[in-house]
């Protein structure tokens, strides 16, 4: 397990400072038991292994406000973190405060009338879909972690998901906020309304910013009718071109009725067959590419519809190889294994270098075979795995270790190959981290691509809320 080291030294916190915060918070909202502070220290691929002197569990926004405002007159850091889901080193702390949402879980009110909910951090996204399924709504963000990762860490990495097609990323689903800043004070912005044209949006601030200028204590979500009907099939195709311009006729040919477009390459589904329980080929012959689609209708026999006609007019076009569509939900659950395990299916197979990168759509296939060369040229057997979210621009290019080749070897190139991956990816004019953040793992790599002016600017903004840089100073410029 590597450690890097943190860009910025944390001091020790002293024993007086931890000590006011744990009168602040009372008996049940601090820990140091190794058994209870340890699982939040290590992030999930194992690649950061931090520590801190006191986990701190606040139950309400102003505890989180007091303990804030301590550790900002002390000058003492903190890192947030939501359900340590993310995989960029973002949430894990280096000697500072940590401090959870864990037990904020209040559903402070449900508007179906105003297609609206407002909820504390500490829920997760699976109860958040729950809430509003129960309300009669839909709450269309969902990932795979979706039963860890919680409402304040997505709306903080402002993560993608699955039905970014169709209701965009988290920053679309996000009325209105409550935070707190980092000195302690509250932003109240929990507004339910669509439009409010009365000066800087500032909610957009806080969504994305991975905790650097303040912690997300509670949020305004947008609320969506309930589909009355779905389908959802795996297709196949002689290359990522043809699954992309499946897309580009689905979307049209459907009215926008495309809620998910899977891009999947044969390499990665057969590690997810090698190292998955209870999965199985899809189709009866193997393919280079697959995508999942699945279509979503308010007329409770338009979903079924659409998919027939869609995929019966690409077959006569030679569009695609071969395909299936799913009979009922419980296939159409095996389906959605296929593409959401991948990332354990990878975990299994060995050390890799992750990339969650993104670039035009009309140029994504292009740049997956460009890609695949240049890794291939850097080291010879690199094995890679590309798959995603390809109906908006995001793709998952990530490096297995060659066959043979020593772990320890492979990892001490991984800043120089990320280097190949990310440089061809600016010269498309994409992103390097499309859903995931900069966290620890990216930031210095970002300062290579990010317009200048830009960095000032996002600097600019950090120095006027947070003077002493103590929200998450490892992260971000």
């Amino acid at each position: 397990m590597s450690t890097p080291a943190p860009a910025v030294e944390t001091p020790a916190v002293a024993a007086e400072v931890i000590a006011r915060i744990k009168a602040v918070v009372g008996e049940a909202g601090w820990s140091q038991d190794p058994s209870r502070v340890d699982p939040k220290l290590t992030e999930w691929r194992g690649k950061w292994k931090g520590h801190t002197p006191l986990l701190v569990l606040p139950k309400t926004t102003e505890e989180v406000s007091a303990v804030v405002k301590i550790c900002f007159d002390a000058g003492v850091a903190i890192t947030p973190q939501g359900g340590n889901t993310g995989l960029v080193g973002g949430q894990i702390p280096f000697g500072e405060i940590l401090i959870s949402l864990d037990r904020m879980k209040t559903v402070r009110d449900v508007a179906p009338t105003d297609d609206t909910m407002v909820l504390e951090s500490g829920l997760t996204l699976l109860e958040v879909q729950q809430i509003a399924e129960g309300a009669g709504r839909y709450f269309p963000l969902s990932l795979a972690a979706e039963g860890t990762a919680t409402v304040g860490g997505v709306i903080s990495t402002n993560a993608g998901g699955t039905a970014v097609l169709r209701y965009g990323v988290t920053r679309d689903l996000v009325s209105g906020l409550e935070v707190v800043l980092p000195n302690g004070d509250i932003f109240h912005g929990l507004k339910r309304l669509r439009k409010d044209n009365t000066g800087y949006d500032l909610k957009q601030l806080f969504i994305g910013a991975e905790g650097t200028l303040g912690i997300i204590t509670a949020a305004s979500l947008k609320l969506f009718p309930i589909m009355n009907s779905r389908s959802t099939a795996i297709v196949a195709f002689e290359s990522a071109q043809k699954a992309i311009d499946l897309l580009v006729r689905a979307k049209q040919e459907t009215g926008g009725q495309v809620e998910a477009f899977e891009l999947m390459g044969r390499y990665g589904l057969s590690l997810v067959l090698k190292h998955i329980p209870d999965t199985r080929e899809p189709l009866e012959a193997e393919y280079p590419w697959y995508a999942l689609i699945e279509v979503a209708s308010g007329d409770p026999d338009g979903a079924a519809a659409s998919m027939e006609r869609v995929l019966g007019a690409a077959f006569e076009e030679d569009l695609i190889l071969d395909g299936v569509i799913a009979q009922n939900e419980a296939q159409a659950a095996e389906f959605w294994r296929l593409r959401e395990d991948h990332s354990a299916a990878e975990k299994a197979e060995g050390p890799a270098w992750k990339h969650d990168i993104s670039v035009p759509l009309s140029r994504m296939a292009e740049y997956i075979i460009e890609g695949d060369k240049a890794v291939q040229d850097f080291l010879p057997g690199a094995r890679l795995v590309a798959f995603g979210h390809v109906g908006d621009g995001n793709v998952h290019f990530n490096v297995i270790v060659p066959e043979g080749m020593d772990a320890g070897e492979f990892n001490g190139l991984r800043d120089a190959g990320a280097k190949v991956v990310h440089d061809l990816v600016h010269a498309y004019a994409g992103s390097i981290s499309a859903e995931h953040g900069l966290g620890r793992m990216k930031t210095g790599e970002a300062l290579l691509y990010k317009d200048p002016v830009t960095i000032a600017a996002m600097q600019a903004v950090r120095t006027s809320l947070d003077p002493k840089r103590i929200m998450n100073p490892h992260v971000l410029f």
